[in-house]
């Protein structure tokens, strides 16, 4: 390992120093009206910093970047690919994302699944996937950490945390407007204002509506079946947000944050057979427009959450205590063809399916209790620091329910799950600059976590089965860094660090039930940040390499349609990460990313179950009691892409009296990934990408925007994941979107 750390780490190094020599120079030819490239401020360590000051790997989006991808009515998937290793999918439609960093993260679709990636929004950590698909609007800023977060943001984040700050009350009235109407009768209404309501006190309102118009059409006669118009494909998300912010004082300062979200939608479209054998690419079976679905009842999804969160913040002059207290509640319900076919169907239809297969949630009910509190240092001293403690509650009832198939509206298997969460911490951090270029930081986290889960079957077979099982788990996690600042231009960095995912229950297979031990990274990463060309340009680029011991994976599907937690006896990854943009002059700008992640499994007697359905797998196959099973030692994580980019180019014109012209185009490859975690021909992605086009004209004088887009303009149908249990099933990204978009600021 350290052999290939070196390697790589030397690599970055070269290629910093190569880029920065001209930086140094401070070319005296560089034409002094030049466009700088705006410092980034970021709060990765909780607390505000120039990017170039973190001595870790992260990655910053703005506001304009993420109005541009969300044009279409996207969600948050489609932030995947778009930092440097970062994956985000779903089975689950538009509620229930799943995130990879640098390889890691969770395939398992079920609600009460663990994630080694945390979404932070406005300092309160989402931890179930439950809540991780919160409609991003009136966003200040997102930031990707990557490497484990353990010591400042806790529990699960071993592979980093994706966080999310939403715009905050001001002193000045502000505000504003957007709306968006394009194809398949998508329309967009955004808004939010802030309100000034006296010297002390002030209020941010906002809003989403995100709307879409059935555009599938179930060509199967099922009783469910609209007999005219389209069936599927249509969503409402409706999503509201208030914050107060009161300071009375010039030391005290309070935020009182309310949300909701109503969503109500099609969920993910499973296409039976659109893969042929030995083939990973989609046949004439597939047509993005037509599903055959004798279940489901259209696959709809609902869901409803609130939330309350307070934060309060009193500064004694060398420190501040932050307080923060959050409240998140949400039910939800929501059906499936998973099979994606027809059972029923006559022999050689393309969308015949072995046996029909329909589950879905029949109610599932969360409630997420947090609280931590803070003390940090004030003030740019040589030593900076930060203590704390945090307590996460958990609790998530979940009934779900198998179907005969046939659009019956009687399950013939009921589970009900009632799983009970709790984690504890405690937390300090300090950074001691050596010297005037040389900081150094260290960080140190005991967390304690414990799950209880108890279900039993209510129909089916054994009725009123039952299981119940507790796990818990006390760790460690820590992390030291040191940051050099080689000159104005150059910033050097390693860092060390351990992150940890408590221990795991899956009992979706009740009354067969499963866990995993707690799993445990050990992340080594080298890199530099640099501002080049006179500030027109700014290039990051990072090694790493880590090791994780007693990994969890989810086996899902296979023969016996299971889902099972597993522990690897260890897990690998290293790669190259690099983003950077420049100024290219004459109006045009470049923003970049690029990364290569290569990811191992290492575990020689770990052995899985595979797909049925005429695929073909690779593996070596060894049978278990007359189960055929996979060797997966060797194979690459699921969903981890080895090689991802992103490149967004922009150009400006100006018109004169403040007003302009300007157009965007912004494009986005992932390749060579697995699906499952056993090989097989069909199930792996070579590459899939999309892109964008935005273009308009604004007025920076009144903030009056127009534009038009589209999205996904090659209308690119990337396979995203599969079914494998009883056919070659697969599911696809958004398809072709286009619009005009009108907004107003003030």
């Amino acid at each position: 390992m350290s052999n290939r750390l070196t390697a790589l780490a030397v690599s970055v190094s070269s290629l910093a120093l190569a880029f920065a020599a001209p930086a140094m120079a401070q070319s005296a030819d560089a034409p002094s009206n030049a466009a700088n490239i705006d410092d980034i401020v970021v709060t990765a360590q909780r607390r505000s910093e120039n990017i170039r000051e973190v001595p870790f790997a992260v990655t910053a989006m703005n506001q304009e970047t993420l109005t541009t991808i969300a044009a279409g009515g996207a969600d948050i998937l489609s932030l995947s690919g778009r930092v440097p290793s970062l994956q985000i999918e779903s089975s689950n439609g538009r509620y229930a994302p799943r995130f990879y960093i640098r390889g890691l993260g969770n395939v398992d679709f079920d609600f009460t699944a663990s994630q080694p990636v945390s979404v932070v929004l406005d300092d309160v950590v989402l931890e179930s996937v439950y809540l991780k698909g919160f409609p991003m609007f009136d966003v200040q800023q997102l930031e990707v950490l990557r490497g484990p977060q353990g010591t400042l943001f806790g529990r699960n984040t071993p592979a980093g945390v994706v966080k999310i700050d939403t715009v905050k009350p001001s002193d000045d009235l502000t505000g504003y407007g957007s709306l968006t109407y394009g194809n398949l009768g998508s329309t967009r209404a955004e808004a939010g204002v802030t309100l000034p309501l006296s010297d002390t006190l002030s209020m941010r309102v906002s809003g989403l509506w995100n709307h879409r118009d059935d555009w599938v059409n179930n060509a199967y006669d099922a009783p469910f079946a609209k007999k005219d118009g389209k069936d599927l494909g249509n969503f409402d998300d409706i999503a509201g947000r208030v914050h107060v912010a009161w300071t009375p004082t010039e030391r005290l300062s309070a935020l009182l944050t309310l949300q909701a979200r109503d969503y109500d939608g099609t969920g993910t479209m499973n296409r039976a057979n659109a893969f042929t054998k030995g083939s990973n690419k989609l046949n004439d079976n597939f047509d993005r427009k037509t599903v055959w679905y004798d279940g489901g009842r259209n696959n709809f999804q609902r869901q409803k959450t609130t939330s309350e969160t307070l934060q309060v913040n009193y500064d004694f002059g060398p420190a501040t205590l932050t307080g923060v207290v959050g409240a998140y509640q949400g039910s939800s319900a929501g059906d499936g063809d998973i099979d994606g076919g027809v059972a029923s169907a006559p022999a050689g239809a393309p969308y015949k399916t072995p046996f029909n297969v329909e589950s879905g949630t029949l109610s599932s009910d969360l409630q997420q209790n947090t609280y931590e509190l803070r003390l940090a240092s004030n003030g740019d001293n040589r030593l900076g620091w930060q203590v704390g403690a945090f307590y996460w509650q958990e609790r998530i009832n979940l009934v779900s329910g198998t179907f005969n198939g046939v659009g019956g509206l009687i399950p013939t298997k009921v589970t009900d799950i009632t799983q009970k969460s709790d984690s504890w911490s405690v937390f300090g951090q300090a950074n001691y600059r050596v010297t005037d270029a040389l900081k150094v930081t260290a960080g140190v986290r005991y967390t304690e976590d414990n799950r209880d889960y108890l279900g039993r079957i209510t129909i089916g077979t054994p009725v009123n089965g039952q299981g119940a099982i507790s796990v818990g788990d006390e760790q460690v996690s820590w992390d030291v860094s040191a940051l050099y600042e080689v000159n104005d231009a150059l910033n050097l960095f390693a860092r060390v660090a351990k992150g940890y995912r408590g221990p795991s229950i899956q009992g979706r297979n009740l009354p067969v039930l499963t866990t995993a031990d707690s799993e445990t990274v050990m992340s080594y990463e080298a890199g530099f940040k640099s501002r080049l060309w006179d500030g027109r340009a700014r290039l990051n680029g990072t090694a790493y390499i880590y090791e994780v011991d007693d990994m969890q994976f989810t086996a899902i599907g296979g023969a016996d349609n299971s889902n099972r937690l597993i522990n690897a006896e260890k897990g690998e990854g290293y790669g190259l990460e690099f983003d950077g943009d420049v100024y290219l002059g004459a109006g045009f700008s470049l923003s970049a990313g690029a990364a290569w992640n290569h990811t191992e499994i290492k575990d020689k007697n770990l052995l899985v179950a595979i797909c049925t359905g005429g695929c073909t797998v690779t593996d070596p196959i060894v049978n278990v009691a007359g189960q055929n099973r996979a060797k997966i030692d060797g194979n690459p994580f699921p969903q981890a892409p080895e090689y991802t980019a992103n490149l967004t180019l922009n150009y400006v014109r100006a018109l004169g009296n403040d007003t302009e012209l300007f157009a965007s185009t912004d494009w986005v490859m992932q390749k060579d990934f697995n699906l499952f975690l056993y090989n097989a021909v069909e199930f792996k992605v070579d590459t899939s990408f999309e892109g964008g086009l935005r273009a308009g004209w604004r007025d920076l004088n009144r903030g009056l925007e127009a534009a038009v887009y589209v999205r996904n303009i090659t209308d690119e149908a990337n396979v995203i994941g599969a079914i494998d249990f009883n056919n070659l099933t697969a599911f696809v990204n958004e398809p072709r979107t286009y619009g005009v978009q009108v907004s107003k600021r003030f």
